[in-house]
């Protein structure tokens, strides 16, 4: 699905699906924070090999959190979510962000298999400043794939 072009996307059109095939339509996200992705490196060295330096060996992948931000409507979906998991259902779930075009044509998405909620949190409120009350949600996973 990745389309290549000249200039780069903006990030400010896309659609979160969080395994309910909604697409963000419950409130809308505002902000998603992507993770980043490493591979841990082991270095590994032959006692007879006739040079100083190590081989690095490739072992384990290590994701931080999705990270997914939203102006709270009333909805509970997102808290629902992550009571499931915190009171230890099953609450994996594939979720998507796909990032439009200025038409609003799809062009790149990102799939996370096997996501649960690891943490919630509400912003705090404030009655001497006006502003947005916001909801965040942090999501682990097992991978993600990019097309």
């Amino acid at each position: 699905m990745a389309l290549v072009r000249d200039r780069p996307y903006t990030g400010m059109n896309f659609l979160v699906d969080l395994g309910t095939g909604e697409d963000g339509a419950q409130g809308g996200v505002s902000e998603v924070t992507f993770p980043d992705a490493r591979l841990q490196l082991n270095e590994y060295r032959n006692g007879n090999d006739k040079t100083l330096e190590a081989t690095k060996l490739s072992t384990l992948t290590h994701y931080g959190h999705l990270v997914l931000r939203r102006g709270v409507t009333g909805s509970l979906a997102w808290y629902q979510w992550w009571d499931e998991a915190r009171n230890g259902g099953d609450a994996r779930r594939s979720i998507s962000v796909t990032l439009l075009d200025e038409q609003g044509n799809p062009v790149m998405r990102w799939r996370f298999l096997r996501a649960r909620p690891a943490a919630y949190q509400t912003s705090s409120m404030d009655a001497l400043l006006a502003e947005i009350l916001f909801e965040t949600l942090e999501i682990a996973f097992d991978r993600f794939e990019l097309e």
